[in-house]
């Protein structure tokens, strides 16, 4: 199960998301987005986690709970919206 991780600390290491996850299962992968140009955190990733089961927990027990002064947004990951073509003024 792929799960959103949102308003992190732009402290938090991969390392740090995975100890948050790991007492509800395994942890498959976990991926911190970074800012293209600067390389900055942009302060949401995502975790993969290998069982069903676990995920659903894992978003239950941490939707909402505080980390590092930030309360987290989890949620099931939804499939990547195509972007939109920009104009050209």
């Amino acid at each position: 199960m792929k799960i959103y991780v949102g308003n992190l600390n732009f402290r938090s290491s991969e390392e740090d998301i995975k100890a948050l996850f790991a007492p509800y299962g395994a942890v498959e992968d976990v991926t911190l987005i970074t800012d293209k140009e600067t390389g900055r955190p942009r302060g949401f990733g995502f975790v993969v986690m290998t069982e069903d089961d676990a995920g659903r927990r894992a978003i239950d027990e941490l939707n909402g709970k505080d980390c590092d002064g930030r309360a987290l947004t989890v949620n099931e990951a939804r499939p990547r919206e195509p972007r939109r073509e920009q104009s050209g003024w």
